[in-house]
């Protein structure tokens, strides 16, 4: 299974536009997800390249088109995500010049998991 599949897979909700012009997503991912298999043997955890990829996906749902990571401008792991465990995404999208920066938070429980900003690009 590809990352975007597993991705895809795992979202429950979303997107869900809030007051502030974020967007809410929830994801969860199974423990028996390919994800989880040999990252970390006996302590799974998700990857944190899923965050980010998280991120692209999501925005790409937003805006109906397909995006590329043109630049990671920050990207903060704070809490393992663990199998099972539902994920909050909460993104906030702006645009100038043709550069769309994705700012996106993670929690977990409450719980802040990672933040990442991203700046995505228009696939040709």
């Amino acid at each position: 299974m590809t990352m975007q599949k597993s991705i895809s897979a795992a979202r429950k909700s979303g997107p869900s536009p809030q007051p502030d012009g974020s967007n809410l997503f929830e994801f969860q991912f199974s423990a028996d997800d390919p994800t989880f298999a040999g990252h970390f043997p006996g302590r799974p955890i998700l990857p944190g390249i899923f965050q980010l990829e998280m991120t692209r996906a999501a925005a790409e749902i937003i805006l109906n088109r397909p995006l590329a990571i043109a630049e990671i401008r920050k990207s903060k792991f704070q809490r393992p995500i663990l199998p099972d465990e539902i994920i909050r995404l909460e993104l906030k999208l702006s645009e100038a010049s043709g550069t769309i920066e994705a700012r996106a938070g993670f929690s977990v429980g409450g719980q802040t998991a990672g933040e990442t900003i991203l700046f995505l690009c228009c696939e040709n």
